[in-house]
């Protein structure tokens, strides 16, 4: 970041040199004195800006720090190797735990050769 030329205390003390046909000084002083009200706006916002950045960058850090050890303390795992005939497979095995023998003695197969197009 560019360092600043001024301080609110150069802008205060600047002074003028006064000729015949100058600007009235009266008028020249209230606009620096909005300046240096504006300017040390300014230079608070970018002190807390600069605050601000530093603490993200350092939450950031932290974050990613315990991604990382996140990650190295997982157990290794292929994908989750989850199917969808795994996923059928464990739902019988389920139904067939829960009805029990009721699911065993009925024939849910249906006869191709038997049914109409």
């Amino acid at each position: 970041m560019a360092e600043k030329n001024l301080t609110a205390k150069d802008i205060l003390q600047k002074e003028f040199t006064k000729t015949m046909r100058g600007y009235n000084t009266a008028e020249v002083d209230e606009y620096l004195d909005n300046i240096i009200r504006d300017y040390d706006s300014y230079q608070k916002d970018v002190v807390y800006l600069k605050n601000e950045n530093e603490r993200l960058i350092s939450k950031v850090d932290e974050l990613t720090k315990q991604l990382a050890l996140a990650k190295k303390n997982a157990p290794a795992t292929v994908g989750s190797g989850v199917t969808n005939f795994d996923i059928l497979k464990r739902l019988s095995n389920l139904e067939k735990h829960v009805f029990g023998s009721k699911i065993e003695n009925t024939d849910n197969t249906i006869d191709y050769h038997q049914t109409r197009l």
